[in-house]
């Protein structure tokens, strides 16, 4: 596999020597450890629907779609990787594994790791550190990787240039993410009202309950989630909002401009 990745980067940059404008590829080659073939689909991936372009059909090309298919991409390519490394685990340590290493705010500062910050085309004002901009972006750019190059380019990237620089899988697989405590922390920093109301659901059996959870913010249900203790119902709230706050920063906005902030729940 690495000799037929060899032999198309040398073909790659013989045929870079007949383009005119060599800078983009020079970058997204320094980014991706590889030359582009098609280079206007990585720039796709870094336009942000902000400032789209139409194309001659009256298409808006931005980098929504591409981010649809990266996301997807991204997330058989963790299970992927985390299938074969640990072959003795269950299905919900994967699938907790690969919510952790996906979740918004790891890709969002892998994508500032890369220098996609500086390389994203947008008219949005960017408010760090609650935004999906960047991560939006590395889905994005993941989703080009894959109609431009294929699958095992793909999942070679993934591996060579992000998992093995910027994420200790091991680590994070044994990590226990407290959900809860992360957005109680932002609740304070925003000096925001933050509430978990917490219900019984119907017994499953005899024995065992299911609880259901809202996080609460100055009032207004952010996140909602279910598990079967009061513990984990409010851990999947808190992820739900925790991923609200970062894809709707004008929703929240306007939330917390709504009311006076109260004092969260600890």
């Amino acid at each position: 596999m690495e000799s037929k990745l060899l032999i198309s980067n040398l073909i790659q940059k013989i045929r870079l020597l007949t383009v005119k404008q060599k800078e983009p590829y020079l970058l997204f080659r320094s980014i991706l450890g590889f030359y582009p073939r098609d280079i206007e689909i990585y720039k796709q991936a870094l336009r942000h629907k902000s400032l789209s372009l139409r194309s001659e059909d009256g298409m808006l090309l931005n980098n929504e779609r591409l981010e649809f298919l990266g996301d997807a991409v991204l997330n058989v390519l963790v299970a992927d990787i985390l299938f074969k490394q640990f072959e003795t685990e269950n299905e919900d340590f994967l699938s907790k594994t690969r919510s952790k290493i996906v979740q918004r705010n790891s890709l969002n500062k892998i994508a500032m790791d890369l220098g996609l910050d500086k390389l994203i085309v947008t008219s949005t004002p960017v408010e760090l550190p609650h935004h999906s901009i960047y991560g939006n972006a590395l889905e994005a750019l993941i989703g080009a990787i894959y109609i431009d190059q294929g699958y095992r380019r793909c999942k070679l990237f993934l591996e060579k240039k992000i998992l093995e620089i910027y994420v200790d899988i091991e680590r994070v697989a044994n990590t226990d993410v407290n959900f809860k405590s992360k957005l109680i922390e932002w609740s304070q920093h925003e000096k925001a009202s933050l509430l978990f109301n917490t219900q019984e659901l119907q017994k499953l059996e005899k024995t065992t309950s299911k609880f259901k959870a809202s996080a609460l913010l100055n009032g207004i249900s952010i996140g909602e989630g279910e598990g079967s203790s009061k513990k984990e119902a409010q851990q999947e709230a808190a992820k739900v909002a925790l991923s609200y706050i970062d894809d709707s920063p004008e929703e929240i906005k306007a939330l917390l401009e709504s009311q006076v902030a109260g004092n969260p729940e600890s």
